[in-house]
């Protein structure tokens, strides 16, 4: 079958080690990963997030449609904000995560991941029922690039016409990238300050502005960067990753999203009387993060040991180039999530120590992240 092409792809092609990622031809890495990662964490790197889906949300009834398929409070939203959220089923599994950005009282931009684009559509579009709103997928008639680093909004400000640091972490606002109408929120999936721009009237089949826009942001500094520094970068910043952290058999409350729900929100949520009951009772197990003190390198799958007893297993794991350590996110039974407790990691035939440690992030956000304290 023949792969699924971006906004960017040419661009790919010509510079990029490409691979089937979820039915898209997508760079793994350019000059490698560690350069990659590397590059956001001190300076500017950018994606392509044009995988990803996008989907209008408009109506007179759209506030309530949103808030009854999103965990958040969408109706505490006012124009230019977004809010990260997730969508549940009734029995409280996580469809998937997703941003929602308020555009207008009655317009709004839906973003979820790549893997569920067709899944997801059609979940939003199945639970439209009752409600006066209209969805409008417009995934391949808008291009997508993430500017992430501490450098994003002054590699940004080289390709605008207007100052990106005019917005705010988590609002969307109108900027011009490359001479061409854009969306830019202040947002990303690295841990670092950075932005998502939505590149409009840009179709899949013809994406000359987006790749100009690419382009543009090359010549200002901004390092191109796969999907293996992405991975680094959102698994150092202890971010969820869907089919390995998150999925329809794991609920918010165990995955550390309990702040994602609002169960006080005026309106009726899917899963929420499932929420309801996992809460009185408690989650039954943890997403913890965990640092390797012995070598070795967790991968999604290994179990997890206290002595001889089994106690979880790895959703997500690899090196972290910013600590130069082995890292993982991994399910444990809820009293062995303190922090400090020595664990041991099944690789292979080698039991490898070691300990349960704040991994939101992982690394301390004084010194990387958007939180770092500027000099």
């Amino acid at each position: 079958m023949e792969l699924r092409k971006t906004h960017i792809y040419a661009y790919h092609a010509e510079h990029g080690n490409v691979v089937d990622f979820g039915g898209f031809a997508m760079p793994v890495w350019y000059e490698g990963i560690i350069p990659e990662h590397n590059a956001v964490r001190d300076a500017c790197g950018i994606f392509d997030t044009s995988h990803m889906g996008r989907v209008y949300a408009e109506g007179p009834e759209v506030v309530k449609f949103l808030d009854y398929v999103d965990s958040n409070d969408i109706g505490a939203l006012t124009d230019g904000k977004g809010v990260y959220g997730v969508m549940c089923k009734p029995d409280a599994g996580i469809v998937d995560d997703l941003i929602v950005y308020r555009l207008a009282a009655e317009k709004f931009l839906v973003v979820y991941n790549a893997g569920n684009r067709a899944k997801d559509f059609a979940w939003l579009q199945k639970n439209t029922k009752g409600f006066k709103v209209k969805l409008t997928d417009v995934s391949d008639k808008i291009g997508m690039i993430a500017v992430q680093g501490p450098k994003a909004a002054e590699v940004l400000a080289k390709t605008s016409a207007t100052d990106p640091n005019a917005i705010e972490r988590f609002n969307v606002a109108p900027l011009k990238v490359g001479g061409f109408d854009c969306l830019a929120a202040r947002t990303g999936y690295t841990g670092e300050d950075g932005f998502e721009v939505f590149v409009l009237d840009d179709p899949v089949t013809d994406p000359q502005k987006s790749l100009k826009a690419w382009g543009d942001l090359v010549a200002a500094g901004a390092k191109p960067c796969g999907l293996g520094a992405r991975d680094s970068l959102r698994l150092e910043a202890g971010l969820w990753l869907y089919g390995n952290d998150i999925d329809e058999t794991t609920n918010p409350i165990e995955a550390g999203l309990k702040w994602a729900v609002k169960m006080k929100k005026q309106s009726y949520f899917n899963g929420k009387k499932a929420l309801e009951g996992i809460i009185e009772k408690g989650a039954t197990r943890a997403l913890v993060g965990i640092t390797l003190t012995e070598r070795g390198i967790p991968r999604h799958g290994y179990e997890v040991y206290d002595g001889e007893k089994k106690i979880g297993i790895v959703t997500s794991g690899g090196v972290a180039p910013t600590l130069d350590a082995s890292i993982a996110l991994a399910y444990l039974q809820p009293e062995y999530k303190e922090i400090g407790k020595e664990v041991q990691v099944k690789i292979r035939a080698n039991m490898v120590k070691g300990k349960i440690v704040k991994h939101r992030p992982f690394y301390d956000d004084s010194k990387y992240g958007w939180k770092r304290v500027k000099a």
